[in-house]
């Protein structure tokens, strides 16, 4: 259930900031424009958003101001020379804000949500089992004890599990608002006082059990509702962790000095050693490295860097030390731009409104004037205040939204049951509500449609002792071609029996390969032309060579045996081992097609879907895979802004996007689609994004879980019609005075069970979805290359 007050324990952060403050904390945008993050731990549902958000823009001063619900931060921009009352303005509305900490403490809503859970579910079970004794036919004084014994029971579980309720509803009535909170605290609030007065004057019936009943249930779905949104916070904060807390800064008279990042200026000088990440946008301008660009292309292919080349925050450093020149400040790096993009994301995300926020507008105001109405005219027909109180309780609580609360969060319960047994984890259970109406499917390429891996393959046409020197020199590199030689020599039983093989120096040389002295003769592994001693080593050539990708034009090889041999170096997927300049073997390796990815994409475009590819990596790669997999379009060479702005684009036009990405460039792409997936060996960041993880490796996980969530969508469907039809059924039954405060909180638990019931359903339903088979597994070559969009030929 959601609300429009605060649930979460707004002292558990400091106090709310001076205007001083403000004004330090803030960003400055230029041209006299500021930004602020402040975080507000009382927002809670789209209410909130839409009050807070109109509350602000009107202030002078404000330019705009953007909510996000997930993270419960408020951005504001605003003009430095008259600053707005921003924080007296939201105290005054009931969400008192505070800096915003990126340092995570323990989740103290979250603790409080848990504890009120077992609290109330131990006290209604045992409560109800003193009712069963009174419905068994305890009279007397046996009954008044068990009456006595339920009121020392529900009393401290009411004043301790209904806290989040309590000052939901208080918050609401000191701001002169309702919520759905409000005839929640009134009708627990009423039974227990009208229990305690029928206790004392011995009467049949006490209703105890109900108010405890109805607190466990709701705070089962609040606390729900508190973990999927704490999930895509954590999304945010870990894709910030990857940039480093700070970094070596070269002073011009020489000396070094060790700053946080966020004290970084432009034009400052870094030292980046091997194995650290680039803290933000700068420019080389001494050394050579190679850098894994995941985070920006999402291609594992390292990318070699020299003087003038351009490097981006949060990119690591492979292979060689570096000297930087910052481009930018942490707030304003590609990195940090990221972040912004997640966030504005999943702030617009957070905005699709349940079923039970589009009726909480009106619900509290007709559920307190129908009890009114209930409590006047049986007040005036029988001049009976206790018999009218008594039946305006019964309406309060008969009229619960405990099914309606229900109807979506069990079906997503029972289909998320269903998927984990396919090997589908569900992170976001309102994705599966949003999955029903996507009419797109957006596929990353590397690691995605592809494993992501380089393979080597031609294995059986290397000489056992080449192999084994290959693997020697490779498995002293990082660069995933060595990595991948080094691999299969360790896992191939070839020349096993042989003596391992030793190099006197060793010394990597970014861009180009690895060498190695032995036996007097030097050994490259790497690219063709520098391993035959055909390319010198510049920093020009540095900056722009990429390992196992040259122009072969100019190499000669010392046989013709295969001209095809100069095809797979320029494909960029080949590598070269040479002795004192000649050819001793020619590596050549593959990325293979995800099994399951051809089925799964047919039977999307069977049912109607458009299917895409958005990729970093070149046209021509692109254009391979899409025409293996016969789809007809693609974008290569795309950035993560570039992602974001195709689905965005889609978006505008009507279309409801699935984004299915395993990188850490794939992150704001997978927050910004109307649903996202990713793959168990998808990155961190990826992962705590996407709304569902499929953990084994076929990609036909993709249109299975359409087909769970379209039989979910029909089920959801029902059990609305199925808790508005009790209700349409319950009220009138209520308000004639027909049912007992206890009758109806019978009522409320059996529409509930009814709505659970129909939930089972779905276990017993057949699958639609192909079943899996082997697909031919394809080779992939990986090229450079910039953006393009086209059909498949």
């Amino acid at each position: 259930m959601s609300c429009c007050a605060p649930g979460a324990d707004i002292n558990a952060a400091s106090g709310a900031p001076s205007p001083d403050e403000l004004l330090h904390a803030a960003r400055s945008l230029g041209d006299g424009v500021a930004q602020i993050e402040l975080s507000v731990p009382a927002i809670h549902c789209g209410a909130c958003i839409q009050k807070l958000e109109q509350a602000l823009s009107r202030l002078d001063g404000v330019i705009s101001a953007r909510v996000n619900l997930s993270t419960r931060r408020i951005s504001i921009r605003f003009r430095q020379s008259a600053p707005p009352p921003i924080v007296e303005t939201l105290t005054g509305l009931g969400y008192p804000p505070h800096l915003f900490d990126e340092a995570e403490g323990k989740d103290r809503t979250l603790a409080e949500l848990l504890r009120s859970v077992a609290v109330s579910g131990f006290a209604s079970g045992n409560i109800m089992l003193l009712s069963v004794s009174v419905w068994s036919g305890a009279d007397g004084a046996t009954r008044d004890l068990f009456h006595w014994i339920s009121a020392l029971i529900a009393f401290p579980t009411l004043l301790y599990a209904g806290r989040t309720f309590y000052r939901s509803a208080w918050q609401a009535l000191r701001a002169g608002r309702m919520n759905m909170d409000v005839p929640i605290v009134i009708g627990v609030a009423l039974a227990y006082a009208m229990s305690i007065y029928d206790t004392l004057h011995h009467g049949q019936h006490a209703y105890f059990d109900a108010g405890v009943t109805l607190l466990f249930f709701l705070l089962i779905g609040r606390t729900f509702d508190h973990l999927m949104r704490d999930r895509a916070r954590s999304a945010v904060l870990g894709l910030a962790r990857l940039a480093p807390r700070g970094a070596i800064v070269l002073a011009p008279d020489g000396s070094r000095d060790y700053r946080p990042v966020n004290e970084i200026e432009t034009g400052d000088r870094l030292l980046i050693a091997a194995g650290e990440r680039i803290p933000v946008d700068a420019r080389v301008i001494g050394g050579a490295s190679d850098l894994d660009c995941s985070l920006v292309s999402g291609e594992s292919r390292p990318q070699p860097v020299g003087p003038a080349s351009t490097v981006r925050a949060g990119t690591l450093n492979l292979t060689g030390p570096l000297t930087l020149e910052a481009s930018a400040r942490a707030t304003d790096s590609f990195l940090a731009e990221m972040v912004r993009m997640m966030e504005a994301a999943e702030g617009g995300r957070t905005r699709y409104r349940r079923i039970a926020d589009r009726v909480s507008a009106f619900y509290a105001p007709v559920v307190h004037l129908t009890a009114l109405v209930a409590f006047i005219v049986w007040l005036v027909m029988g001049g009976d205040w206790h018999q009218a109180l008594t039946i305006a309780i019964a309406v309060l609580i008969i009229t619960c939204p405990c099914a309606l609360g229900l109807a979506v969060p069990i079906v997503q319960v029972v289909a998320a049951r269903r998927l984990i047994e396919r090997g589908v984890m569900v992170r976001d259970g309102s994705a599966m509500e949003r999955l029903t109406e996507i009419d797109a499917v957006a596929f990353d390429k590397t690691g995605t449609l592809t494993m992501g891996q380089p393979r080597l393959v031609n294995a059986p046409d290397i000489a056992p002792d080449m192999l084994l020197i290959a693997a020697a020199l490779g498995g002293q590199s990082r660069h995933p071609l060595s990595q991948a030689i080094a691999r299969h020599a360790a896992a191939g039983d070839a020349g096993s029996d042989a003596p391992p093989v030793s190099f006197d120096a060793v010394t990597e040389v970014p861009g180009f390969g690895i060498e190695g002295w032995r036996d007097g003769s030097l050994w490259r592994l790497g690219r063709p032309g520098w391993a035959l001693g055909q390319e010198t080593v510049d920093q020009e050539t540095v900056g722009q060579a990429t390992f196992g990708q040259a122009t072969f034009g100019q190499a000669t090889f010392d046989n013709d045996k295969d001209a095809a041999g100069a095809a797979w170096f320029a494909s960029g997927s080949g590598a070269m081992l040479a002795r004192d300049g000649r050819e001793c073997a020619r590596f050549a390796f593959e990325d293979t097609v995800r099994p399951g990815a051809a089925a799964a994409i047919q039977a999307l475009q069977r049912t109607g879907k458009s299917v895409e590819i958005l990729s970093g990596d070149t046209e021509a790669a692109c254009r391979d895979i899409a025409g293996r997999l016969d789809v007809q379009q693609y974008a290569a060479g795309l950035l993560p802004s570039g992602k974001v702005a195709r689905i965005n684009a889609m978006t505008q036009a009507g279309r409801k996007m699935l984004m299915v990405g395993d990188g850490l460039n794939d992150a704001p792409a997978l927050s910004a689609a109307y649903a996202s997936m990713a793959p168990a060996t998808a990155a961190d960041v990826g992962r705590n994004i996407a709304d569902l993880v499929f953990l084994r490796d076929s990609l036909e996980a993709v249109p299975f879980v359409i087909d769970v969530s379209e039989q979910a969508g029909k089920l959801i469907r029902q059990n609305i019609a199925l808790a508005l039809v009790y209700n349409i059924i319950a009220v009138p039954i209520a308000f004639l005075g027909l049912v007992t405060p206890l009758i109806a909180a019978v009522a409320m638990s059996g529409s509930s069970i009814l709505v659970i019931a129909n939930a089972l359903r779905l276990l017993r339903s057949g699958e639609r979805s192909p079943t899996a088979k082997p697909d031919r597994v394809p080779v992939v070559g990986h090229y450079p290359g910039r953006y393009s969009e086209g059909g498949a030929t």
